[in-house]
């Protein structure tokens, strides 16, 4: 696997929103609202309680795939994904967690997936928005950033495509747009630390590396800042400055 990809993947994936989570049970919703909650672990147990009497439950390895991804455990979660989509009926979800679970080992592959589930569900954001990071690997700016302004058409306020966006214009040279769309987010008085690493980033791709520096040291030891600065020059690809936007999907 390229640092590079490693590199790009960790800039542009969100962490999924949190709600409020439930005790481990014999029902698809408790294991959901576990996951939702942030409580992986339940979601899986309670997934596991109920693939112990239906083992082909669609819902069930759904929710077991996308529990074992959130703990790291891809290979088992794509093989629930897998599983999902050997059955007739095929939800759009068991695409997209496949695709995530091959974004960092095969991204072009992951596109395949994202391209799937877009074709069920164009006005899909979060399928949207996934294309558009796994085109962002595979160095296709222009068409990654097409995905992400769908995504965003289909849901205004999806945070993630919209810093998306503003990474991946950065990677291609567009740093005056790029920083005018992240710099509400990362100077924001309660963004996260990802937020104001995310801004950190564009500032560094557009050569203000003091600014950069700045930002990241009420986080980072100055070692670490020198590796995150080193890190996202390395992002950048300045030979899609003057790509013209894409189109399609």
């Amino acid at each position: 696997m390229k640092p590079t990809i490693l590199l790009i993947l960790g800039l542009l994936l969100s962490a999924c929103a949190a709600g409020k989570g439930g005790e481990a049970g014999g029902s698809v919703e408790v294991a959901q609202a576990a996951l939702r909650g942030g409580a992986p672990q339940i979601a899986l147990r309670a997934a596991a309680s109920l693939l112990a009497n239906d083992p082909y439950n669609a819902q069930a390895l759904l929710v077991q795939g996308d529990a074992l991804t959130a703990l790291g455990r891809l290979g088992q979660a794509e093989w629930s994904y897998r599983a999902v989509l050997s059955r007739t009926q095929r939800p759009v979800g068991a695409w997209i967690g496949l695709g995530r679970c091959l974004l960092a080992s095969n991204p072009a592959d992951a596109e395949i997936q994202f391209l799937e589930a877009v074709r069920r569900e164009p006005r899909n954001a979060a399928a949207l928005n996934d294309l558009g990071v796994a085109r962002d690997l595979l160095r296709r700016h222009a068409e990654a950033q097409s995905a992400y302004r769908r995504a965003l058409a289909a849901d205004p306020e999806m945070t993630g495509a919209q810093v998306n966006l503003a990474l991946s214009l950065a990677m291609s040279g567009r740093m005056a747009e790029a920083e005018h769309l992240m710099r509400p987010y990362g100077s924001d008085s309660n963004a996260t630390s990802k937020l104001r690493h995310d801004l950190a980033a564009v500032l560094a791709m557009g050569g203000d590396r003091a600014e950069a520096a700045r930002i990241l040291s009420a986080d980072l030891t100055p070692h670490q800042v020198s590796q995150a600065l080193a890190a996202y020059m390395a992002a950048r690809d300045p030979g899609d400055a003057d790509t013209p936007p894409a189109t399609g999907p």
